[in-house]
């Protein structure tokens, strides 16, 4: 037995001071009445779609259309902005703006209008954040003046409007949130209004957009629905008031 015992360890030592030359895995058979627990597969890594400057553009895109009417102009323009779908079918899904289009019969802006498109074109294509660019798009103001909508709303250039354009598509999208009042809020809002009105003789309006005619300018949402109670201002739009 000792015999044995040493002709075994003088193989083992042989075989560790050989040279490997090479190896394979051997499988250990399965015997009956034995179970063996099944390998579970690691899950292939979920390749994310994002847009850069070399994606190829789809020969379809997802869009919608835009109408603004401004006072300065007898003619409407209309803002076309197309997206991509990244992720399709995933829990990733997601629409990312791609180009966008203005169109108008008043050629007075042609110019500046067609160097816009190009720009926020590139923009949207280039990927990343994108939402910095309606900002400074609202920020811009027209030397001449700006001019009031429907509703109230003030708008310091034709620039900003289109920025507001953007920024309404964002929030369709969901790249952006919207500053949505809730349910508290609107109903304090409405008693306050009901109040004013009452106090100041005035008729109520149907549309809930037409805000008193004695309202001011809010400075936060730019829209004439400031009202003064109690000897503070509160917004009947973005509920922004100096009483806190």
């Amino acid at each position: 037995m000792s015999q044995n015992m040493s002709s075994g360890q003088a193989s083992a030592n042989a075989a560790i001071r050989q040279k490997i030359i090479a190896c394979e895995v051997v499988k250990e058979e399965k015997t009956e009445g034995t179970a063996v627990e099944p390998v579970a597969e690691k899950p292939a890594e979920l390749t994310m779609e994002r847009v850069h400057e070399n994606l190829d553009r789809p020969e379809r895109l997802l869009g919608s259309t835009y109408k603004i009417k401004t006072p300065v102009s007898p003619h409407a323009l209309y803002i076309t902005i197309n997206d991509v779908l990244l992720n399709q079918g995933t829990e990733f899904e997601q629409r990312h703006p791609y180009e966008i289009f203005i169109n108008s019969k008043n050629m007075d802006h042609f110019m500046w209008v067609v160097a816009l498109t190009r720009v926020i074109s590139a923009v949207f294509r280039k990927g990343g954040d994108v939402v910095f660019m309606v900002e400074e798009l609202k920020a811009v103001f027209d030397p001449k003046g700006g001019y009031f909508k429907k509703g109230g709303r003030y708008m310091p250039s034709l620039v900003a409007e289109i920025g507001y354009a953007i920024e309404d598509h964002l929030q369709t999208i969901g790249l952006l949130e919207g500053d949505e009042l809730d349910e508290g809020q609107r109903q304090l809002l409405a008693a306050k209004r009901a109040e004013y009105e009452q106090r100041t003789s005035a008729s109520p309006t149907d549309n809930a957009g037409d805000f008193p005619a004695g309202a001011q300018l809010c400075t936060k949402c730019n829209v004439k629905a400031a009202i003064l109670m109690d000897g503070c201002y509160t917004c009947l739009n973005c509920a922004e008031s100096k009483c806190g």
